[in-house]
């Protein structure tokens, strides 16, 4: 064999790599949607850098949970609403559905009004026919489109999150007081303080995350020709792998972009004394005249980037969790003929979530609230997801390892104690 023939059946280790990408980087580049970009400039504006650290600490505690969530897919052929019916009763988990539809649908909401308050910035269109405008698209896309052209459409959004950490460069902070806040995590003072540590574990590890994350595995097994229930079940030890990769580049990034939109904001806004930001735009617009139009810019962009991405996660997982609950044709592999139910869910997530918009609710105080209730209902949903991972008969034998049980269900309690925490103090 010629050396250049030995070149060519190298494999290509950066292709191996980007092959990888998929379900876990969209889940955790969406991860970072509206509601998250304001619940951290929120942290950012009142807090300043204090609140830095909790990047540090959601990556480990994120990563475990998605991956969990991911192997339930791999193992049992069923998203997450198919394995929960398989342990308790229809009735609790068409319950959770039903929690999960409401939250999703006001994010909804709120993150079309944030989009729509970006694009209005950078269009100077009216943003009530931007939102119906972004949301009548969003959804008409989502039902129209396979899951095939939309995987690789959100894969490929998820770069607009670098936006942010190019508008934190763009500052140039002095790094010194700011690695202490990073790595010296300080206890929050004050409901305030702990609500928004709440805000932040419900809008980082948040229920509708769990769902999608599972139904993607499902999506990606079918995708492969795997149509069949029976032909879905178990995981090759290269799968499950190549997914643990996948998931942790996809949660380390949504955390990386989490932490420099805290450090924008405080670097810009609390360095000022604007504490309330009262909407989107008037959080990018906000750092123009400290950060310069150039960043102010790049803040609006991404708001829109990440919209277009989190919108068909958040009503595609209300979607599969209801679609599972009550045994529905269901995916985004059908055409809507073939599974009209779940199409529906869809299509009045984004109505209800048109209409809020007209309601003139605050979009950033529903999106921090909506992280708020989310972060009070996961910890609730993690114990489900916990009984399903340990049970071998519905893992197929596949149960997730005593290492990430236990990060889990410290997860767990993290999340109750930050709860208690919000309402003791």
């Amino acid at each position: 064999m010629t050396k250049r023939a030995k070149r060519k059946s190298k494999p290509n280790i950066i292709r191996r790599f980007l092959a990888v990408l998929g379900p876990g980087l969209t889940t955790g580049a969406a991860d970072d949607d509206p509601s998250g970009i304001a619940t951290y400039s929120i942290a950012g504006a009142q807090h300043g850098t204090s609140l830095l650290w909790t990047a540090l600490i959601t990556w480990p505690l994120m990563a475990p949970v998605q991956m969990m969530c991911a192997r339930i897919g791999m193992c049992t052929g069923k998203g997450l609403g198919g394995a929960l019916r398989e342990k308790f009763p229809a009735w609790l988990v068409g319950v959770v559905a039903l929690a999960l539809l409401i939250a999703n649908t006001i994010n909804v909401g709120a993150d079309l009004a944030g989009m729509a308050d970006a694009a209005e910035m950078l269009t100077g269109l009216n943003s009530h026919y931007l939102v119906m405008f972004l949301g009548v698209g969003i959804a008409f896309a989502t039902v129209w489109f396979r899951y095939a052209k939309i995987a690789r459409v959100l894969k490929w959004l998820a770069l607009t999150l670098f936006t942010y950490v190019i508008t934190a460069v763009v500052l140039r902070p002095h790094w010194t007081a700011i690695i202490h806040d990073t790595f010296i995590p300080s206890w929050p003072k004050g409901h305030e303080a702990w609500a928004t540590l709440v805000a932040i574990l419900g809008t980082t590890i948040s229920p509708y995350l769990f769902f999608w994350q599972a139904s993607q595995e499902v999506e990606e097994e079918k995708a492969m020709g795997r149509r069949m229930l029976v032909q879905r079940e178990g995981a090759s030890s290269t799968e499950i792998t190549d997914r643990k990769l996948d998931v942790g580049v996809g949660t380390f990034f949504s955390n990386l972009v989490m932490y420099f939109i805290i450090l924008t904001t405080a670097l810009t806004l609390h360095a000022h004394g604007i504490k309330n930001v009262e909407s989107s735009a008037q959080a990018a617009s906000a750092l123009e005249p400290f950060a310069g139009k150039f960043a102010s810019t790049l803040f609006t962009i991404g708001i829109l980037g990440v919209g277009l991405l989190a919108i068909p996660t958040l009503t595609g997982s209300a979607a599969y969790a209801f679609a599972e609950t009550f045994g529905w044709r269901q995916g985004l592999d059908r055409k809507f003929r073939s599974a009209p139910a779940f199409y529906s869910i869809i299509i009045l997530a984004t109505v209800v979530g048109i209409i809020l918009d007209f309601a003139n609710v605050n979009p950033v105080k529903a999106l921090f609230w909506t992280a708020v209730i989310n972060g009070l209902l996961a910890p609730f949903l993690l114990i489900g997801i916990l009984a399903i991972a340990c049970d071998s008969k519905i893992m197929k034998g596949q149960c997730s390892s005593r290492l990430g049980r236990f990060v889990v269900a410290l997860t767990t309690l993290a999340m109750f104690g930050a709860a208690i925490g919000m309402f003791v103090f």
